[in-house]
């Protein structure tokens, strides 16, 4: 069930963000119903699942979420963080385009699968069979190396920001920076989902990105290099 599990989610990546982008909501939505269905025919309960905590999960996630809306405004004000805000991928949007990713493509195109997909049926799986050290290792590292296709993206989009994850603009430099980077931010998440359910790392998750989108397009551009 494991490898099944696997499967869906190397085609779910694929889709997402090389055949059917647009439609990353619909697919999301699919390989999540399929990966719940996997957890649950292998014994895993709803609790084992991720869905507890919720109101412990609520609190936290939202702490979190608040922080990152700080951390973002201060990012915007501060001339030399402002660069890392420039992401063509969200300046090119219209407002309607915008609108849209804040509500629908990165709650369920990407936050509903990558958060009951990892930190949910994925980590319910390992945990069960291998411990929580090995769940969170594993789980933390393929959702690194989930984030491979994304970050060439990234390193067209947004210079700046790649050369802060790996020093360099180069894209393979960037890519190996993003994993690596994810898969520290995955260990992250799948401690908050341990102590909060999949509610806590989700809200973060959450406001990580879709404020990404709307704090790119209020910060100041910034100068030109020469």
């Amino acid at each position: 069930m494991l490898l099944r599990s696997l499967a869906v989610l190397v085609a779910a990546n694929v889709m997402n963000n090389r055949v059917a982008p647009r439609l990353a909501p619909l697919t999301s939505a699919l390989a999540t119903g399929a990966l719940v269905a996997m957890a649950r025919r292998s014994g895993l309960s709803w609790g084992e699942i991720g869905f507890t905590h919720g109101l412990r999960g609520a609190k936290t996630g939202g702490a979190l979420a608040a922080t990152v809306a700080a951390g973002y405004t201060a990012g915007i004000a501060i001339p030399h963080t402002r660069a890392l805000f420039h992401d063509e991928r969200a300046l090119s949007l219209s407002k309607a385009e915008v609108v849209e990713a804040v509500l629908l493509q990165v709650p369920v195109g990407t936050v509903l699968l990558e958060e009951v997909g990892f930190r949910g049926a994925l980590y319910g799986m390992l945990r069960r069979e291998h411990g929580t050290v090995t769940a969170t290792a594993v789980s933390s590292a393929l959702f690194g190396l989930w984030h491979i296709l994304p970050a060439m993206e990234m390193a067209r989009a947004n210079p700046a920001l790649g050369e802060l994850a790996s020093g360099s603009t180069d894209v393979t430099k960037v890519v190996v920076g993003s994993v690596v980077s994810t898969a520290a931010a995955g260990v992250l998440f799948c401690e908050l989902r341990r102590r909060g359910g999949l509610l806590a790392p989700s809200l973060l998750h959450l406001a990580t990105n879709s404020l990404g989108y709307l704090f790119a397009r209020i910060a100041p551009a910034p100068p030109a290099r020469p």
